[in-house]
């Protein structure tokens, strides 16, 4: 696959105004592993090749079980994911999936169950940029790095 532009390049200022959101997020107060977790469910569901091996790599780095990413796909049936990591996970499936959902009042309640007003808007803000990362990424054909294999 070859990439068709560098976004970061070709539209400088809109990056920077993404970058900004992006840092709102991290600092809004929601767990780090939680927002990994998100990210990484909507890209799989957008089939983001760069930006699962971001959100893979980044939730390892952080301390997240490669069990858990291996599972993530069937997160409702495995007992590993917390209700309040489940209520996040249905969320940013709801969204991801707005033209289908149009993001149900059942997702909205358990979403309100587990967490506040400040950080359902900060989770909401952060689905929606992980969608926009995801389109941007796969319509400009972004590659994810590829490491070398470690030999014993």
């Amino acid at each position: 696959m070859t990439p068709r532009m560098n976004i970061f390049q070709a539209a400088p200022d809109a990056m920077k105004g993404m970058m900004a959101v992006e840092k709102a997020i991290d600092d809004a107060g929601i767990e780090h592993g939680l927002l990994e977790l998100v990210k990484l469910r909507a890209s799989q569901i957008n089939g983001c090749a760069f930006c699962i091996h971001m959100h893979a790599k980044d939730a390892v780095k952080n301390g997240e079980s490669d069990m858990r990413i291996h599972l993530l796909d069937a997160w409702r049936d495995s007992p590993l994911f917390s209700e309040r990591e489940r209520a996040a996970l249905n969320w940013a499936e709801s969204l991801t999936k707005i033209a289908k959902t149009h993001a149900p009042d059942d997702a909205y309640a358990m979403l309100k169950a587990q967490f506040d007003d400040k950080e359902i808007a900060y989770l909401t803000v952060a689905v929606a940029a992980i969608n926009f990362w995801n389109k941007v990424q796969i319509g400009l054909r972004a590659v994810h790095p590829v490491e070398t294999p470690v030999t014993a």
